[in-house]
């Protein structure tokens, strides 16, 4: 039987010129944290882990530990154990002329079980849930990301960038725009390229509706944590090439007050242990099997209490505005944009149902666990959902999903059906972590309040 040390021998054995290796996790924002170490350290690093403390999954977005949490010096700062995800060994080719490499790590505790507070862990909890069932989720992300000037404006906020090919700035939607795909064909191409080195399933790029706007869709697969190891890998890829190319690339969820923000889109479809598909009807009929039918009202009935987590901070909320494609209330149909969750056309086989709801600034461990969860919820309790929206889901149904950071923390906290699919201990964690950022946004004055309120009130 190979030890886990073999991939750390061959991958070296087959990049002589690779000096060391970026060892990565995914915070609760998605932020990937870690450590980098020499190529001398690698083969250590498989066979016996590495030590990070447990507060990895205390910080906030600005690298601060929330005490809150109580993962921080209440338990010492006391650290835990890092194993490499198999497979995720890979060169990181926009990197120092391809000299460094970059490894998925996920914690552990001591003996081995998963720790708790770590976002994969959380999503290896739930496709266990499934697993029992004998259900397989097969899943694809697709993830907006804007592009913006390295230079920031006369009054220091963000701009579209300038076309590298005719030097104008972008000030367009252009959505599905094949020359605006030209004019950044270098980036776009270095992203792929960059991609089939580092093995991720890239499957098609797009221009979106806001200036610099562009979207990359993941191929659809049947390993849940794999899909989002490749979704959190992609980011890190795409923000590298963006600044080779001189442009920075953000994934918040609303970088212009007045235009589309990013959103990131998850299709899921689930396999019996046959391998079939349990959403397709036999009759091929659009709207799917009873499964799906349960399924969709389990996303539907939760996603309320959800909005924390597919818009986990404050930026978040901005996204949900009407008239920019962004569901701002739990609807369902099919072939339809405009409601939550979109049922697709195309095969019977490929039935599927599309979440429409979260910003690009989610964590994508977060974001199946919690999607999934929710099916889950719905096939055990053989929920029916509403009727199916045709025409326009805008004009029919009122705002409900709140855009208001504090109610939908509190709304997460009264869930149990998510504090049974995310574990209590978890939500607990996450909870202390988003109020505390919370309370520190809150104390931030904006421009705005002062050209409105200074002298006028």
């Amino acid at each position: 039987m190979p030890s886990p040390a073999d991939e750390a021998r061959d991958f070296l054995d087959r990049h002589p010129d690779v000096d060391s290796v970026d060892l990565l996790i995914s915070d609760l924002n998605g932020v990937l944290r870690g450590k980098r170490i020499p190529r001398d350290n690698l083969e250590k690093a498989f066979r016996d882990g590495v030590n990070l403390p447990a507060s990895v999954f205390a910080l906030d977005i600005l690298g601060n530990t929330i005490e809150a949490t109580g993962l921080g010096l209440s338990i010492g700062d006391s650290d835990r154990v890092c194993r490499p995800v198999a497979g995720s060994l890979m060169p990181s080719p926009w990197l120092r002329d391809a000299r460094q490499a970059q490894l998925l790590m996920t914690m552990t505790e001591a003996d081995g079980t998963p720790f708790f507070a770590d976002p994969r862990q959380v999503l290896a909890r739930v496709l266990e849930r499934l697993r029992r069932a004998g259900l397989i989720p097969v899943v694809a992300v697709e993830m907006e990301f804007s592009l913006v000037d390295r230079r920031r404006d006369a009054l220091g906020m963000v701009q579209p960038p300038c076309s590298p090919a005719t030097g104008e700035r972008a000030a367009q939607s252009q959505l599905y725009s094949i020359n605006e795909l030209d004019e950044y064909a270098e980036l776009l191409e270095e992203i792929h390229a960059a991609a089939r080195t580092q093995r991720l399933p890239l499957d098609t790029a797009l221009k979106e509706c806001a200036p610099g706007q562009f979207e990359i869709n993941l191929i659809h697969c049947d390993d849940a944590l794999a899909a989002c190891d490749s979704a959190v890998l992609l980011k890190r890829l795409i923000k590298g090439v963006a600044l080779h190319h001189g442009f920075e690339a953000t994934f918040m969820a609303k970088p212009y007050g007045q235009e589309a923000g990013n959103g990131t889109h998850v299709h899921i479809s689930l396999l019996d242990e046959a391998g079939n598909n349990v959403f397709a009807a036999e009759d091929g009929a659009p709207l799917g099997t009873p499964q799906m039918q349960h399924a969709v009202a389990g996303l539907l009935e939760l996603m309320p209490a959800s909005m924390a987590l597919f818009a986990p901070n404050l930026n978040s909320f901005r996204r949900f505005q009407p008239g920019l494609y962004v569901p701002m209330a739990p609807t369902w149909g099919y072939d339809n944009r405009s409601v939550a969750l979109r049922i697709p056309s195309g095969p019977n086989a490929a039935r599927r149902i599309e979440h429409r709801v979260a910003g690009a600034d989610v964590n994508p461990y977060l974001l199946l666990a919690t999607l999934l969860g929710a099916i889950d919820h719905g096939l055990r309790r053989r929920l029916t959902p509403p009727p199916a929206i045709t025409g326009n889901a805008y004009d029919q149904v009122a705002p409900s999903l709140t855009n208001s950071w504090r109610q939908a923390l509190d709304l997460l906290e009264q869930s149990a059906p998510l504090a049974e699919a995310l574990g209590a201990d978890f939500l607990a964690v996450f909870l202390a972590n988003r109020r505390a950022e919370r309370d520190q946004a809150m104390q931030a004055v904006s421009k705005l309040e002062y050209d409105w309120y200074l002298r006028h009130v």
